[in-house]
């Protein structure tokens, strides 16, 4: 074997092997995955998707708390009489009061069908989370595969490229045809297309990994270890999908909520008993024609009531919003048993696929190993006239096809376990231990549920567009 071709052949090893010229600066797969975590602006939308969420839970409450304002009002009586028009002005300021003290525990239905739309937002934020940091492995790993890729395929074209030389030289000597530089330069032409393809290909990785980790990728080293988060069985993993995968808890919540609403519809059909009240100064004179001084008099004035109301007939409109309620509820059943079983689906599929990445690894291992021994026999018996030029070739291609499958595997490996965690619901920055603060909106939720104090800006409000 020649020194280039040794030196080929071990500079393909170091590429399959994933190593790095400077592993002292390597960006670990668990520093991109923190950079992911928390840069990525999906997950941030998501986050305040959940305080979004959150403040329905004061909205709804709202609804049996007092209602106090500031107001105002001005009247004026008037009737003729023998002197003239008498009018009687009164004019008063207070304090108004309005709650609802009962409406069949409609509100209460309401409030709670809030906190479960709190949790599906909340699920959602862990299935961005998850989705967010799987795409960052995908790129992750995508930039590495064509990485090798590339300098693999650039060893392809040195090599054929030697191969051509060698072909030429040969018949020059007479030992060779034309057909063998023909041949050689065919391989040597398709060679140099793919590697062009390969360049292209890691160009869009590198985009996509800006896309998902924030910033260039830059000496890739795949040395996270996941064994801890890897099931012993497709069993167990079902389990924990069944139980943390935050698509089918975000269903289940979503059950919660339809079946919350549900009552409150049906709770609309109960009475409600309201309290009102206005307390405040009140100003009030006696005229005749333009005098207005007879009889000035200024008092404390207040008023309080309840009022009871039981609806008999709304146009058919609570009835069908009961149904509608009703038939969400059913609806939401539903939909959690098809994510169920989609999520199954998923387990399996990366189960599957993480045993096959296993096996077609050590398969390509194997088939490199022994290319590489018979592109050796096959250059030497060549260089003795015992093989051809075509020969050389075409094991060498075998070879190139052995080693791009076990890239390929390596990959798909990594991939597979990372979509099956993200499955089992452990996908999460927490679970990963990536030494960042969680992103969670829990402090804001229990805020939000006690909080009485209204708050006011009086900074005017910009006006949308479409009410210019």
């Amino acid at each position: 074997m020649s020194f280039f071709t040794g030196l080929r052949l071990g500079a393909s090893a170091a590429v399959l092997l994933g190593l790095s010229v400077s592993g002292v600066h390597a960006e670990s797969l668990k520093a991109a995955l923190t950079a992911a975590y928390a840069h990525n602006p999906t997950i941030q939308s998501a986050l305040y998707a959940v305080k979004v969420a959150a403040e329905n839970i004061a909205l709804q409450k709202a609804g049996t708390r007092p209602q106090i304002g500031v107001g105002t009002s001005l009247t004026d009586t008037f009737a003729t009489t023998p002197a003239g028009i008498a009018h009687q002005p009164k004019a008063s300021v207070g304090l108004t009061y309005q709650q609802t003290l009962y409406d069949s525990h409609k509100t209460d239905a309401e409030v709670e069908a809030a906190r479960a739309q709190v949790e599906v937002a909340n699920q959602s934020l862990r299935a961005t989370e998850a989705n967010a940091l799987l795409s960052a492995v995908q790129a992750y790993m995508n930039v590495i595969l064509n990485t090798q890729l590339v300098q693999l395929r650039s060893d392809s074209v040195q090599f054929y490229q030697s191969q051509v030389k060698a072909a030429q030289d040969r018949q020059n000597i007479g030992e060779g045809t034309k057909i063998d530089v023909a041949q050689a330069q065919a391989s040597y032409a398709s060679a140099v297309a793919s590697q062009k393809a390969a360049i292209a290909a890691l160009q869009t990785a590198q985009a996509s990994y800006v896309q998902w980790v924030g910033h260039k990728p830059h000496n890739l080293s795949s040395d996270f270890n996941y064994g801890s988060l890897i099931p012993g069985s497709v069993e167990r993993a079902l389990a924990l999908a069944a139980t943390r995968n935050p698509s089918v808890l975000g269903a289940r919540a979503s059950i919660r909520a339809a079946k919350a609403g549900a009552i409150a519809a049906a709770d609309a059909f109960g009475p409600t008993v309201t309290a009102s009240g206005q307390v405040g100064p009140m100003l009030s004179a006696t005229c005749i024609g333009a005098s207005c001084g007879t009889g000035t008099a200024t008092a404390l004035a207040g008023q309080i009531g309840l009022s009871f109301s039981l609806p008999v007939y709304a146009g058919g409109a609570l009835g069908a919003a009961q149904r509608q309620a009703e038939l969400t509820a059913i609806k939401s059943g539903v939909d959690e048993q098809a994510m169920l079983q989609q999520v199954n689906q998923q387990v399996v599929t990366a189960w599957s696929t993480l045993q096959n990445a296993a096996a077609q690894i050590a398969s390509a291992n194997s088939a490199v190993e022994a290319g590489d021994l018979a592109l050796q026999g096959v250059i030497q018996e060549r260089d003795v006239g015992q093989k051809t030029t075509l020969d050389v070739l075409n094991q060498e291609a075998t070879l190139e096809t052995s080693k791009e499958a076990l890239i390929g595997a390596n990959a798909n490996k990594v991939i597979a376990a990372f979509t099956l965690i993200a499955q089992e619901g452990r996908l999460t920055a927490q679970d990963l231990r990536l030494g960042t603060p969680t992103k969670s909106a829990r402090a804001y939720i229990e805020e939000v549920e006690d909080t009485w104090e209204e708050v006011r800006s009086f900074a005017p409000m910009p006006r949308p567009a479409w009410r210019h």
